[in-house]
């Protein structure tokens, strides 16, 4: 995740000193405050699944901001675990095709260790174990291929089809 975050700052242009003071900040150093990633579930209207990563230096104001939301739009806050198991986290690569054949690209990205490739209006996306993101990521740019992003994303394991109201 730190790999994919600082080739995020990178390829914004981000001065390199930024990104390493951003790492010791997100490590702790010189700073007394204590960041923490806590991942709630939830409901949304209509039964929806809702995973939401958070960075906060204070639990019971998230927490408490959380619930208001949901409850506010007609959701409520669920157990640890109570939704989690509806996603699986994968490695997303998206992939811009400029003239290529997408069956190629498709083939080259499976030989590289990709679980899945999906045409998107961009292009591709290409699915991966976390553990092999970045490999596949690299292998993808020797190939000579256009990546346009690659991060860790929750992938649900079953979509829900609401009406344009909903």
């Amino acid at each position: 995740r730190l790999r994919v975050a600082v080739d995020k700052g990178k390829a914004v242009n981000m001065p390199k000193d930024s990104i390493e003071r951003a790492v010791e900040r997100a490590a702790g150093a010189g700073q007394a405050e204590q960041i923490d990633e806590v991942l709630y579930e939830g409901y949304g209207p209509h039964g929806v699944a809702i995973l939401m990563e958070t960075l906060t230096d204070n639990r019971n104001r998230t927490v408490g901001n959380i619930r208001s939301t949901l409850t506010k739009r007609g959701g409520s806050l669920a157990e640890g675990g109570a939704v989690a198991w509806q996603f699986e986290q994968k490695g997303v690569i998206l992939v811009g095709l400029s003239g290529q054949d997408s069956d190629e690209v498709s083939l080259t990205a499976i030989d590289l260790g990709a679980d899945d490739v999906q045409a998107v209006d961009e292009g591709l996306e290409v699915l991966t174990a976390v553990e092999n993101l970045q490999s596949v990521r690299e292998g993808l740019i020797k190939a000579g291929l256009s990546v346009k992003s690659a991060e860790l994303a929750r992938i649900p394991k079953m979509n829900v089809t609401l009406g344009e109201q909903d």
